[in-house]
């Protein structure tokens, strides 16, 4: 393929700052291997002094590849890296540095469970916690904020603060440092020591950096510093496609860099290779509503095709059956599962759609590591009530249950390993209040014994009073009281069609092995099934067919998005999740969810309606 217009604009610029505008399928990844080996051929400049830059490291080896195989001879003297890489290079120079003063991610895990449990904060789902923990450090480190004036979503502030300070202190006395500590590392390095950014500046005089759009305050601040005097930054990015503000990456700073650079020269390329016309119009059509944006118009490469489909069901088991009919009418068609991919806005939304597809028989790859819904804790305290309620009496199921909700119960008299309600009864004897608590349980778990799973979960819910408890928990975690709801309602109607307790059990554990079998296939490349992915790590990635599913308001605009700027982020990701798609989109949005009323997302009226004039 011949270079474009554009793109031989971009390939050809020399020195001085660029803003290349990449929008999806647009070449860009080839834009910057050709300008890398045009800088080297054209104008001899030394490849030791050229430095590309990108985010992952399987980014930077694909660009590193397919830079070599541009070249007629083998030039390995450019450096490809991620940030990280790059500066941790700085670091072990001044510092003497080695791979091994680099924290482990299963290090830091360790370091804040062992903190947590050392404040006995109480959580249910200790993986989750910790990432959340882990997350904000980061989102503090990268965007250089005082902790004493962040406020946490995770755990109370104070909490949060004594929780970074005692981390920070770990792993100091541990003589290692994490990702974002290399980060302000380096700026304080290159910042308090001239002589050593000079050196640094005077190796990389060519900066190409990949993915611009996803870059926080402290990765920018330090590339300003490395890129003085000359400037010759060319950066390649789409500010429609940053959707990773909860890492810390700022759209802003590419909207800004004309302004910080008044002498860059900005480059649209505005043919998409990847889609046809039909989605392009669409995804232009949906992102247009942005006020925050570079304006651009996307041209297409491919000519007709197939229209966008919007479907529009009574019940989301309506739409997910015509989700699978679909999918195997394109497969007869001849177009493999792994060239299709069903694309939802949390992990939560694959769980009523891994259980159409088990009944279809149609093989799928979840990535992202797709929780198992019945390996929340949530689920673990229904199967509990459940499993009491049909005569096991193991301490174990008491001891999760006994307090969910508040019962005021002691863990103390339950001391042996098969529960008695005897013992329990002699153990609070002279307390009359709660002899009446024990009674209660007690005739709640034999009302439960004859039920079927979905009216003893809404009897646990409504009757016992589990609903409370998790109102309780989401306050005292500074959580939103509806993802826990969402996650018991979508275990709820997942028991719909059972009869008896046993009936659910067994489906649980096809359902959990059917997970782990696709766990094992996701390693063999030939694996056939349609992918299953979240629209986040959706990003880069391209398929023949797409299918967008449950594009509800609340859902996508997500419920969390309130400030006009969420909501742009959240358009930003439908955008993404659309472009995806090479020959046929579907968007799909039921009317109800989980015996919820649900409105179609806004997303659906904007693609298919240009915006109107203020």
């Amino acid at each position: 393929m011949d270079l474009d217009q554009a793109q031989r604009e971009a390939v050809s610029h020399k020195d001085g700052p660029m803003l290349v505008l990449a929008g999806p399928g647009s070449g860009k990844t080839r834009v910057i291997t050709e300008r890398t080996k045009y800088l080297i051929e054209d104008h001899h400049i030394p490849e030791e002094n050229i430095l590309v830059i990108t985010f992952t490291r399987a980014a930077a080896g694909e660009m590193k590849e397919r830079f070599l195989k541009t070249m007629v001879k083998n030039k390995a003297g450019v450096s490809f890296g991620t940030f990280h890489s790059v500066f941790f290079t700085i670091l072990k120079h001044a510092y003497n540095l080695s791979s091994a003063n680099i924290i482990l991610e299963e290090e830091r895990r360790a370091c804040i469970r062992d903190i947590v449990h050392n404040m006995r904060l109480e959580y249910e789902d200790e993986k989750e916690f910790i990432s959340e923990l882990l997350s904000e450090i980061s989102m503090v480190k990268g965007n250089k904020i005082q902790v004493d004036v962040y406020y946490s979503t995770s755990c109370g502030d104070e909490i949060f603060r004594r929780i970074y300070q005692e981390y920070n202190k770990r792993i100091r006395a541990l003589r290692k440092v994490d990702f974002d500590d290399m980060l302000l590392l380096c700026y304080d390095l290159l910042s308090q020591r001239p002589d050593i950014l000079k050196l640094w500046q005077n190796k990389f005089r060519y900066i190409l950096i990949d993915e611009f759009q996803d870059i926080n305050i402290l990765q920018y601040d330090i590339i300003r510093m490395l890129a003085r005097p000359r400037n010759n930054l060319f950066i390649v990015g789409d500010d429609d496609q940053s959707i990773y503000s909860f890492r810390g990456a700022k759209p802003e700073i590419m909207l800004n860099f004309p302004k910080d650079y008044p002498d860059s020269k900005i480059i649209l390329l505005d043919t998409n290779y990847r889609s046809n016309i039909h989605i392009i119009n669409c995804s232009s059509q949906l992102i247009s509503h942005n006020n925050t944006r570079y304006q651009k118009k996307i041209k297409a490469n491919i000519g007709q095709g197939s229209e966008v489909s919007i479907g529009h069901f009574e019940t989301m088991k309506e739409q997910n059956i015509r989700l699978a009919e679909e999918i195997i009418r394109l497969n007869e068609k001849g177009i493999p599962l792994s060239e299709m991919a069903i694309l939802v806005r949390t992990n939560l939304g694959a769980g009523a759609i891994i259980h159409k597809l088990m009944e279809y028989n149609i093989p799928f790859i979840a990535g992202d590591n797709l929780p198992n819904i019945y390996d929340h804790w949530i689920t673990q305290d229904l199967l509990s009530y459940m499993k009491i309620a049909m005569g096991e009496n193991h301490r174990r199921h008491f001891l999760r249950i006994i307090n969910r909700p508040k019962r005021y119960i002691s863990r103390e008299c339950f001391d042996s390993p098969l529960v008695d309600f005897q013992d329990v009864l002699d153990y609070y004897e002279d307390k009359e209040w709660m002899l009446e608590r024990i009674d209660q349980f007690e005739y709640d778990l034999a009302m439960l014994g004859g039920m079927t799973p979905y009216a003893a979960i809404q009897y646990i819910r409504r009757g016992i009073g589990y609903d409370i408890f998790l109102v309780e928990y989401a306050n005292q975690r500074r959580m939103k009281v509806e993802d826990l709801i969402d996650i018991l309602d979508e275990i709820q109607e997942s028991t719909r069609e059972f009869r008896s307790y046993e009936e659910w059990f067994v489906y649980i554990d096809e359902y959990r092995q059917e997970l782990k079998n696709q766990a094992q296939n996701i390693k063999k490349k030939d694996t056939e099934g349609i992918h299953i992915i979240t629209m986040h790590s959706s990003k880069g990635l391209e398929f023949t067919a797409v299918f967008l599913v449950d594009v509800n308001e609340g859902i996508s605009p997500h419920k969390k998005a309130v400030l006009p700027e969420d909501i742009e982020e959240e358009r930003r990701l439908f955008y993404v999740a659309m472009t995806r798609a090479k020959d046929f989109l579907y968007i799909f949005s039921p009317k109800e969810r989980y015996s919820k009323d649900m409105s179609p997302s806004r997303f659906i009226d904007e693609v298919t309606s240009s915006k109107q004039a203020d």
